[in-house]
């Protein structure tokens, strides 16, 4: 890839955002697999642009909390282990958990939440990675119905590592799309009944399921292999 093909009219930051969204892709995806070292001189050979642009993509990354770098080293991937994931999935219940307080007080349940669940309702029976999408725009639904752009930022600021996390849950194929569906079905209907108490533990029982999932999965020693 060019830098005159990721450049277009937007010039040197349309290059570097190019560029991490790329890199982004590829991390999520699992072609950059966690813990992966990405130099400078790689991203640059790689993608065909200047170190300054790699650099700046890298940074980017950073910021967004799929890589890590440490001092006087290369940035890596972020690796995915239980202590990262308990983190991430607690900050996710924190988050989530107030946001449907919040809406089961005035009785609202989200278009967004509902037609998401709907398509995981369509899916076949069974693990499927394809679930990973729905699931996360039900759960951005939640907090983008609370019409407050900050809550929101805030939430997405957790979505790529959510993401990470999750993607690694459907490739051990652990969870099974009508079981996360019927799982959303319950905090919808407690939330059309004004029952904040019972979605927050619908909610509860929904992540700490997922989570201790991938925890299992990745941790050594407990008879399922981490790769």
């Amino acid at each position: 890839m060019t830098s005159e093909r990721l450049a277009g009219p937007l010039g040197v930051v349309g290059v570097v955002e190019a560029v991490a969204l790329r890199l982004r892709d590829e991390i999520l995806n699992g072609e950059i697999p966690s813990g992966s070292a990405l130099t400078e001189a790689r991203v640059s050979s790689a993608y065909g642009v200047a170190r300054p642009t790699a650099k700046a993509a890298i940074e980017q990354l950073v910021g967004a909390g799929l890589l890590v770098r440490t001092a006087h080293r290369s940035a890596r991937v972020i690796p995915i282990d239980a202590e990262m994931v308990r983190d991430v999935y607690r900050t996710r219940s924190r988050l989530e958990s107030a946001a449907l307080r919040e809406l089961a007080r005035s009785r609202t349940v989200p278009d967004a939440a509902v037609d998401a669940n709907a398509q995981l309702l369509a899916m076949p029976t069974g693990p499927d990675p394809a679930t990973v999408d729905p699931d996360l725009r039900f759960h951005t639904a939640l907090i983008d119905a609370l019409g407050s752009a900050r809550t929101s930022r805030m939430y997405r600021s957790v979505l790529d590592e959510v993401r990470l996390c999750m993607a690694q849950v459907q490739d051990r194929r652990l969870l099974d799309a009508a079981v996360i569906a019927a799982q959303h079905e319950e905090m919808l209907d407690a939330l059309g009944a004004g029952d904040a108490e019972l979605a927050a533990a619908v909610l509860a029982n929904h992540l700490a399921s997922a989570e201790q999932r991938l925890v299992d999965a990745i941790t050594p020693g407990d008879g399922s292999s981490p790769h």
